[in-house]
């Protein structure tokens, strides 16, 4: 059964590593756990590629305008420290929306990037 819970940022990545594209990722601390929410490939290439090897996926950047909208920042940088509502099934499920910690404003990336394709 689906929770609403409050969670704070305790830091936020592009990273390319290990993966052969470029995905985000946000750390969350909640109540009894932390979880990374994101994980989704924004673009392609890897460390050492040709510059022809490298393309941004434009969802992905608006997946990551979207969460920067819902937490209320105008830096991706600025997560960090902010606070956030995630929706939940609890330990071992994945997190797939978050949402602002006052207002009834969410992000689900899940449906974003399945209605993207």
């Amino acid at each position: 059964m689906a929770e609403i819970e409050n969670a704070k940022i305790t830091n936020v990545s592009l990273t390319m590593a290990d993966h052969g594209c470029l995905v985000y990722w946000i750390s969350l601390e909640m109540k009894n756990t932390m979880c990374n929410y994101g994980g989704y490939s924004i673009g392609t290439g890897y460390l050492g590629a040709e510059s022809s090897e490298f393309k941004g996926i434009g969802t992905g950047l608006a997946a990551m305008m979207q969460i920067m909208n819902v937490v209320g920042v105008d830096k991706w940088e600025d997560l960090k420290g902010k606070y956030c509502r995630v929706v939940t099934d609890g330990w071992g499920h994945t997190i797939d929306t978050i949402g602002n910690i006052i207002k009834d404003q969410w992000f689900n990336q899940r449906e974003f990037f399945k209605n993207a394709e």
